[in-house]
Protein backbone atom coordinates (compact mmCIF):
# COMPACT_ATOMS: atom_id res chain seq x y z
CA UNK A 1 0.00 0.00 0.00
CA UNK A 2 1.44 3.35 -1.03
CA UNK A 3 1.95 6.11 1.49
CA UNK A 4 -0.30 9.10 0.77
CA UNK A 5 1.40 12.13 2.38
CA UNK A 6 -1.52 14.50 1.70
CA UNK A 7 -3.98 12.13 3.33
CA UNK A 8 -1.75 11.70 6.39
CA UNK A 9 -1.16 15.46 6.72
CA UNK A 10 -4.92 15.99 6.45
CA UNK A 11 -5.52 13.54 9.31
CA UNK A 12 -2.96 15.31 11.50
CA UNK A 13 -4.46 18.74 10.72
CA UNK A 14 -8.00 17.55 11.49
CA UNK A 15 -6.78 16.19 14.81
CA UNK A 16 -4.99 19.45 15.55
CA UNK A 17 -8.08 21.55 14.75
CA UNK A 18 -10.24 19.32 16.94
CA UNK A 19 -7.78 19.63 19.83
CA UNK A 20 -7.64 23.42 19.41
CA UNK A 21 -11.44 23.65 19.51
CA UNK A 22 -11.51 21.56 22.69
CA UNK A 23 -9.06 23.94 24.38
CA UNK A 24 -11.36 26.92 23.89
CA UNK A 25 -14.53 25.02 24.63
CA UNK A 26 -13.00 23.61 27.81
CA UNK A 27 -12.31 27.17 29.00
CA UNK A 28 -15.94 28.13 28.44
CA UNK A 29 -17.22 24.88 29.97
CA UNK A 30 -15.14 25.67 33.06
CA UNK A 31 -16.58 29.22 33.11
CA UNK A 32 -20.12 27.85 32.89
CA UNK A 33 -19.57 25.45 35.80
CA UNK A 34 -17.93 28.19 37.89
CA UNK A 35 -20.98 30.39 37.35
CA UNK A 36 -23.33 27.55 38.28
CA UNK A 37 -21.41 26.98 41.54
CA UNK A 38 -21.05 30.67 42.38
CA UNK A 39 -23.37 32.57 44.66
CA UNK A 40 -26.42 34.21 43.19
CA UNK A 41 -25.70 37.61 41.75
CA UNK A 42 -22.07 36.94 40.81
CA UNK A 43 -21.03 38.93 37.76
CA UNK A 44 -20.07 36.58 34.89
CA UNK A 45 -17.61 39.19 33.62
CA UNK A 46 -15.74 39.12 36.95
CA UNK A 47 -15.51 35.32 36.78
CA UNK A 48 -14.13 35.56 33.24
CA UNK A 49 -11.64 38.29 34.17
CA UNK A 50 -10.40 36.32 37.17
CA UNK A 51 -9.87 33.23 35.00
CA UNK A 52 -8.10 35.32 32.35
CA UNK A 53 -5.79 36.74 35.02
CA UNK A 54 -4.93 33.25 36.31
CA UNK A 55 -4.31 31.91 32.80
CA UNK A 56 -2.14 34.94 31.96
CA UNK A 57 0.02 34.61 35.06
CA UNK A 58 0.63 30.92 34.35
CA UNK A 59 1.44 31.62 30.71
CA UNK A 60 3.81 34.46 31.67
CA UNK A 61 5.72 32.17 34.03
CA UNK A 62 6.00 29.50 31.34
CA UNK A 63 7.48 32.07 28.91
CA UNK A 64 10.28 33.14 31.25
CA UNK A 65 12.73 30.33 30.40
CA UNK A 66 12.51 31.16 26.68
CA UNK A 67 12.99 34.91 26.99
CA UNK A 68 16.42 36.52 27.20
CA UNK A 69 18.14 39.86 26.90
CA UNK A 70 21.15 38.69 24.88
CA UNK A 71 20.37 40.71 21.75
CA UNK A 72 19.14 43.83 23.52
CA UNK A 73 15.87 45.51 24.31
CA UNK A 74 14.37 45.69 20.80
CA UNK A 75 14.98 41.97 20.15
CA UNK A 76 13.64 41.09 23.60
CA UNK A 77 10.39 42.97 22.96
CA UNK A 78 10.00 41.45 19.50
CA UNK A 79 10.53 37.93 20.88
CA UNK A 80 8.00 38.61 23.63
CA UNK A 81 5.53 39.92 21.04
CA UNK A 82 6.06 36.81 18.92
CA UNK A 83 5.47 34.60 21.95
CA UNK A 84 2.24 36.46 22.70
CA UNK A 85 1.13 36.20 19.06
CA UNK A 86 1.92 32.50 19.31
CA UNK A 87 -0.83 32.16 21.92
CA UNK A 88 -3.37 32.80 19.17
CA UNK A 89 -1.56 30.58 16.69
CA UNK A 90 -1.59 27.65 19.12
CA UNK A 91 -5.36 28.07 19.46
CA UNK A 92 -5.86 28.04 15.68
CA UNK A 93 -5.70 31.78 15.07
CA UNK A 94 -3.48 33.74 12.72
CA UNK A 95 -1.23 36.25 14.46
CA UNK A 96 2.14 37.94 13.97
CA UNK A 97 4.33 40.44 15.77
CA UNK A 98 6.34 43.19 14.12
CA UNK A 99 8.58 46.03 15.18
CA UNK A 100 7.04 49.38 15.86
CA UNK A 101 8.42 52.78 14.91
CA UNK A 102 10.19 53.02 18.27
CA UNK A 103 12.66 50.37 19.45
CA UNK A 104 10.62 50.06 22.65
CA UNK A 105 7.36 48.96 20.96
CA UNK A 106 6.03 45.97 19.07
CA UNK A 107 2.68 45.51 17.36
CA UNK A 108 0.84 42.21 17.64
CA UNK A 109 -1.69 41.62 14.86
CA UNK A 110 -4.25 38.83 14.83
CA UNK A 111 -6.52 38.45 11.81
CA UNK A 112 -8.20 35.19 12.82
CA UNK A 113 -9.30 34.51 16.39
CA UNK A 114 -11.35 31.39 17.22
CA UNK A 115 -12.30 32.55 20.73
CA UNK A 116 -15.33 34.67 19.71
CA UNK A 117 -16.81 31.65 17.91
CA UNK A 118 -16.37 29.46 20.98
CA UNK A 119 -17.77 32.19 23.23
CA UNK A 120 -20.94 32.43 21.13
CA UNK A 121 -21.59 28.72 21.68
CA UNK A 122 -21.74 29.42 25.43
CA UNK A 123 -23.64 32.72 25.28
CA UNK A 124 -20.66 34.85 26.32
CA UNK A 125 -20.74 38.49 25.21
CA UNK A 126 -18.13 39.83 22.82
CA UNK A 127 -17.40 42.57 25.35
CA UNK A 128 -16.32 39.88 27.81
CA UNK A 129 -14.18 38.14 25.18
CA UNK A 130 -12.32 41.38 24.40
CA UNK A 131 -11.84 42.35 28.06
CA UNK A 132 -10.71 38.87 29.08
CA UNK A 133 -8.15 38.62 26.28
CA UNK A 134 -6.75 42.01 27.25
CA UNK A 135 -6.66 41.00 30.94
CA UNK A 136 -4.92 37.74 30.10
CA UNK A 137 -2.23 39.44 28.00
CA UNK A 138 -1.63 42.12 30.65
CA UNK A 139 -1.31 39.38 33.27
CA UNK A 140 1.31 37.65 31.11
CA UNK A 141 3.38 40.83 31.34
CA UNK A 142 3.29 41.09 35.15
CA UNK A 143 5.91 38.44 35.98
CA UNK A 144 7.91 39.13 32.81
CA UNK A 145 8.17 42.79 33.89
CA UNK A 146 9.28 41.83 37.38
CA UNK A 147 11.74 39.15 36.27
CA UNK A 148 13.48 41.37 33.70
CA UNK A 149 12.99 44.57 35.71
CA UNK A 150 11.36 46.30 32.72
CA UNK A 151 8.02 48.11 33.06
CA UNK A 152 5.94 46.61 30.24
CA UNK A 153 2.38 47.33 29.19
CA UNK A 154 0.08 46.88 26.24
CA UNK A 155 -2.68 48.83 24.59
CA UNK A 156 -5.48 47.16 22.62
CA UNK A 157 -6.07 49.41 19.63
CA UNK A 158 -8.43 47.11 17.71
CA UNK A 159 -10.25 43.93 18.68
CA UNK A 160 -12.09 41.32 16.62
CA UNK A 161 -14.82 40.91 19.29
CA UNK A 162 -15.52 44.65 19.04
CA UNK A 163 -16.18 44.22 15.30
CA UNK A 164 -12.93 45.87 14.20
CA UNK A 165 -11.83 43.04 11.89
CA UNK A 166 -8.54 42.28 13.62
CA UNK A 167 -6.67 42.52 16.87
CA UNK A 168 -4.03 45.23 16.94
CA UNK A 169 -2.10 45.41 20.19
CA UNK A 170 0.74 47.73 20.98
CA UNK A 171 3.24 46.10 23.36
CA UNK A 172 5.64 48.62 24.79
CA UNK A 173 8.11 49.52 27.49
CA UNK A 174 6.61 52.15 29.78
CA UNK A 175 8.61 55.33 30.09
CA UNK A 176 9.81 55.87 33.63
Amino acid sequence: MAFDAEKEIGKVLRGLRAAQAEIGKTYYRWRQVALELAEDGVDPLQVGLRAAERFGKDIGKSMLPRLHWLKGEAAFLLNLGRAMAGLWNVDGGVATAEKGEKPTEVFIKCTRDPWPTWAKEFGVSMKEVALCREKMLKSVLEDVSIFFNIPLDLEVQKAIPRGEGMWLIRLYKKEE
